[in-house]
């Protein structure tokens, strides 16, 4: 016999999941919080240890819910498993492992404000790579995005990019953002499998080059014993945050978002993550809003409006 809590708690989920403007904001509120988190994490937990436990966890997590699908796709998961391998590499490993470095140089504020150049790349990668042409609105909001990137990057002082005296945290923002564009680029290729079995087989790869990571740049293969020990208990706690929320909450939650509302609509809120970041920097972190990041968030905003506004309206 079903027990009442199961029966609600199955009601409970079954109306989240039909929420699609719900689901789609939480989704960037949690990515935002990954900027957070990372910036939290310094002295906690060290950042190689930190994105090893992340994926090792988020893929245990995932592993019952994927099973079944696995199973079911597993021929065609054998086929494609070198894009599936890119996939977790540049999306998930990389990425994240450059914006925890990027944490110990520069504030969750900047690394927040400045993933607005994600998008920014992938236009500019798909008119140079895929001959997408882009309209005079998106070609004006994406320049007024880059300025306004440029000026958090440089802290208000342009002077900075003319010198190359950017701070390196920002430098490694910059990689990071060029990671995932990558990644979003190659997204057209991903393999018709069910999308349980693509999140265990990229968060699996993402696991692995995160100990490719450690190996090389992190201490060797043996230093992921002496960074767990080393870990808070604050560092245990973002080390669960980041497992469960930003990896596979918003995963689950953006892929529900896109089937209900389809991906033009649920893409538009992906911007909501530099939003959500700079606003959980002031309350989680007290970082200080400073005027040249006013300035950048209204100018990124302006840019990613005329860049949507384009797209919608074909002009």
């Amino acid at each position: 016999m079903t027990k009442p809590q199961d029966t609600q708690y199955a009601r409970l989920s079954s109306n989240l999941l039909n929420q699609p403007y719900l689901l789609v904001v939480l989704a960037p509120l949690f990515w935002g919080g990954n900027m957070v988190a990372g910036k939290l994490a310094v002295d906690q937990v060290d950042p190689y240890t930190l994105t090893v436990m992340r994926w090792l966890g988020a893929l245990l997590m995932t592993l019952p819910f994927a099973w079944g699908p696995l199973q079911r796709d597993w021929p065609a998961i054998r086929k494609a498993w070198p894009i599936l391998l890119l996939y977790g590499a540049l999306g998930y490993t990389t990425f994240n492992m450059f914006m925890y470095l990027a944490a110990h140089f520069t504030s969750a504020i900047n690394t927040s404000i400045e993933q607005a150049l994600i998008p920014v790349l992938v236009m500019i990668a798909n008119f140079i790579i895929f001959r997408v042409k882009a309209r005079i609105l998106q070609v004006i909001g994406v320049a007024i995005t880059i300025v306004g990137i440029a000026i958090t990057a440089s802290h208000g002082d342009f002077g900075r990019i003319l010198s190359l005296t950017i701070n390196i945290g920002d430098g490694l923002v910059v990689l990071a953002c060029i990671a995932y564009a990558a990644y979003s680029l190659t997204l057209r290729y991903r393999p018709a499998i069910n999308w349980w079995s693509f999140l265990a087989t990229t968060f699996a790869a993402a696991l692995f080059t995160g100990y490719v990571f450690q190996c090389v740049f992190g201490g060797g293969p043996l230093a992921i014993a002496p960074g767990l020990m080393a870990t808070t208990p604050l560092g245990w706690l973002i080390i669960l945050y980041v497992a469960f929320f930003p990896s596979v909450l918003s995963q689950l939650f953006y892929a529900r978002g896109v089937e209900l509302i389809g991906p033009n609509r649920a893409s538009l809120f992906i911007n909501l993550i530099p939003v959500f970041g700079t606003l959980l920097s002031i309350i989680v972190l007290s970082e200080p809003l400073e005027s040249y990041n006013l300035i950048t968030a209204v100018l990124v905003v302006i840019g990613i409006v005329l860049a949507e506004y384009s797209a919608n309206r074909k002009i």
